[in-house]
């Protein structure tokens, strides 16, 4: 009966196809939103009525993410069931979402375990936004994003040391020969990383730019090169989201899904 109960509670909480699952995904990405909502309303000046609603749904939904995290730790070995019950939770526990999860709820907890100051306490509560990333579990498309950056994360490492080695190099440069000129604009390498910044992501803001002709013909290089440079990361991920499709496509036609679960099942 015991195990049963838990394959049954390992179903539902995991993503799956069968409507008990559904609703649960659902009303867990409802509850994702809310939070989300009330966090933005709370930078309002709202009235009290308001606030002690969102007050209200903050504890109901701190308890409902609470009981989902503990689902989730108990039924681990289910999920995990080549370890045993004991490692497969220290496994989930470590894992990203669970991370995720933990810091999600983990600010309405602290002052009961912590004496804490109400505006540190204030600021905590803004890693309720965490919970947004919690929508990842219930939803394929950020599912996929995940995987394209999972992929591609060694190239596009490779890439962003680049563009990072190509920014230092320009500000050093740009310090040397703007300083001069402008002592109050480049009074170091630092407010000159910040036109790098912004000339190679071609945003140019205008609030720093050089004056000299040496200046200028350093900032169009710079600025040519960040057009290339820039887009190398987008042609890495369009090709990476290219290569997750397919391989989806080609699983969906070849492999069945367990209806509960959503896991592939061997032929």
């Amino acid at each position: 009966m015991y195990k049963k109960i838990k394959s049954r509670v390992f179903e539902i909480i995991e993503v799956g196809k069968s409507l008990p699952s559904r609703i649960f995904d659902v009303f867990i990405i409802i509850m994702i939103i809310l939070t989300l909502i009330t966090v933005i309303a709370e930078t309002f000046d709202i009235p009290n009525f308001w606030q002690d609603i969102f007050n209200k749904f903050e504890i109901v939904s701190v308890i409902v993410f609470t009981v989902e995290y503990i689902l989730r730790v108990w039924t681990a070995d289910l999920l995990h069931s080549e370890l045993s019950p004991l490692r497969a939770r220290l496994k989930y526990i470590t894992s990203f979402m669970a991370i995720i999860d933990l810091l999600a709820i983990l600010p309405f907890y602290l002052p009961f375990f912590i004496k804490i100051d109400l505006r540190a306490l204030r600021a905590l509560r803004v890693i309720r936004l965490l919970r947004v990333f919690k929508i990842n579990r219930y939803t394929s498309a950020l599912s996929t994003i995940a995987q394209v950056f999972k992929n591609k994360a060694s190239q596009l490492v490779s890439s962003m040391l680049v563009v990072g080695l190509l920014m230092i190099i320009a500000s050093i440069l740009m310090y040397n020969i703007e300083s001069a000129a402008q002592p109050d604009k480049f009074a170091n390498a630092f407010d000159a990383l910040w036109w790098a910044i912004a000339t190679l992501t071609t945003v140019g803001y205008g609030d720093v730019y050089p004056i000299t002709v040496a200046g200028k013909i350093l900032s169009i290089i710079i600025a040519i090169l960040g057009i290339g440079m820039v887009a190398v990361p987008t042609g890495i991920i369009t090709a990476g989201f290219s290569e997750v499709l397919d391989k989806q496509k080609s699983d969906k036609d070849d492999k069945k899904y367990c209806p509960y679960c959503g896991h592939k099942l061997d032929d």
